[in-house]
């Protein structure tokens, strides 16, 4: 019997494991997790490139995180901060409108003009989930000028710093190439381009997707009973190219590795019975937790999540709860970081 109870993928761990800052690419460690339930052994990140076959087919997510947390003032000058979370379509006269998580709420009820980054923003509607509908005086394309000036890296709440320079590229993965996340597909921080130049000697094959991380991945399930959660939904992209090379290696023989969850969510939500992919575009609300059948992944980089999120249901679907929670174990007594800046887990 699968556990549908969220207390039952909760686990304790140090604060200190908590990584504030990254190894740097190429120099985290990753726990293999054999699925073939031999044992688990911490490897360096470079060393994982000899668990690859020829054939094999990498699948990585290319969104790029965008500097979407803006900081600045009411009328009255008290302090607002926004997180632009997505962009919607222009009004008539070109201004750029923006979904964002804010705060204090109060401070941006329906019709009150705030100060944003020096532009001036008017508070259109309020979402269900307290989401506003922001307006900026200001086209998409001065939009994006400002926020590359002024914007700030949209850490996770719980790294507990302010972000810094050095975040501008560490946060960013070296697939990066088309600006819409709030947060970073951190599995693919642990490849460094020469990593990745090795895995392609090797007859590797490196496929590309496209999801642009909300910031629901960072909301918690609320509900005990975790299949009454609601996912909050994702745009992505998958071109028929990097379907094809993903198919080829399917029929080849080859087996398809997800690097993150976010990777993972976009083929399963694609994939036919078949575990076939077919170009596509859309919006996924996929949730998958323990008692779902993966219909094309075989193999799992991941990050270690935190405690009864959706993300390691996810991981506890693919690699079954007491393996999970042993492996988060066995990284916790090996003092492994933990998290988005932390260390990873291979599951292949």
């Amino acid at each position: 019997m699968i556990s549908k109870n969220l207390s039952d993928y909760n686990f304790e761990f140090p604060k200190e494991l908590i990584a504030d800052r990254t190894a740097g690419k190429g120099k985290t460690r990753i726990l293999h997790c054999p699925k073939d339930g031999s044992e688990r052994k911490i490897l360096k990140s470079a060393e994982i490139i000899s668990l690859f076959r020829p054939g094999d087919c990498l699948v990585v997510n290319n969104t790029k995180v965008i500097p979407a947390r803006l900081f600045g003032h009411t009328l009255h000058g008290g302090k607002v901060e926004t997180l632009l979370v997505q962009p919607l379509i222009p009004a008539e006269n070109g201004n750029a409108r923006f979904e964002a998580w804010v705060k204090p709420g109060k401070a941006f009820p329906v019709d009150r003009e705030i100060e944003l980054a020096g532009l001036q923003v008017f508070v259109e509607s309020i979402k269900a989930d307290g989401a506003r509908i922001l307006r900026f005086n200001a086209t998409p394309q001065e939009l994006e000028t400002v926020m590359e000036k002024e914007g700030h890296v949209p850490l996770p709440p719980y790294i507990g710093r302010p972000d810094d320079e050095e975040d501008k590229k560490a946060y960013q993965t070296i697939f990066a190439k088309y600006a819409g996340a709030v947060a970073a597909p951190t599995a693919s921080l642990h490849f460094s381009e020469d990593m990745l130049k090795q895995l392609k000697t090797n007859g590797v094959e490196v496929a590309e997707v496209t999801l642009h991380v909300g910031p629901g991945t960072f909301q918690n399930i609320s509900v005990e009973n975790f299949t009454e959660h609601k996912m909050h939904g994702e745009r992505y992209i998958l071109t028929e190219e990097n379907a094809e090379k993903i198919n080829q290696a399917k029929r080849s023989g080859g087996r398809i590795i997800t690097v993150g969850t976010t990777s993972t969510r976009v083929l399963e939500t694609i994939a036919d019975e078949n575990g076939l992919l077919s170009a596509q575009e859309g919006i996924t609300h996929a949730f998958i937790y323990p008692g779902y059948r993966y219909k094309i992944v075989d193999g799992l980089l991941t990050n270690f999540h935190w405690p009864k999120s959706s993300l390691i249901l996810l991981v506890s679907a693919f690699y079954g709860r007491e393996n999970t929670l042993a492996a988060y174990a066995q990284a916790v007594a090996n003092k492994m970081k933990l998290f988005s800046y932390g260390d990873g887990m291979l599951i292949l």
